[in-house]
């Protein structure tokens, strides 16, 4: 195996799981709603907002991704806040806006 190799993923269920997260977060609303929260908890009020759309059509996509693992929520009151779990999908959206966006 070789140095490269060895970075990658190679087991078939790591793979798989990539995978799901990497398709969740590839649709185009998903991923604007990942880049408005950024490192910040924000509301499910202040996200329709800024996305522009539905309150609904915001729930349902905040699902997928609270269900794929890439968002974690807090309820404060009567408000429900969501935010990035893990800092490393904002590394990977970072290296995706560089890889993709400035060529």
């Amino acid at each position: 195996m070789t140095e490269t190799q060895e970075r990658l993923i190679t087991e078939e269920s790591d793979i798989e799981q990539a995978a799901n997260c990497l398709k969740a977060m590839s649709h185009p609303l998903r991923l604007k709603i990942l880049c408005v929260l950024g490192k910040d908890k924000v509301s499910v009020q202040e996200i329709v907002e800024q996305v522009g759309t539905t309150q609904s059509n915001i729930s349902q996509h905040l699902g997928i991704l609270r269900n794929k693992g890439i968002l974690a929520c807090k309820k404060d009151a009567n408000r429900v806040y969501y935010y990035v779990d893990d800092q490393r999908t904002l590394q990977l959206i970072e290296l995706m806006r560089e890889l993709f966006c400035h060529r």
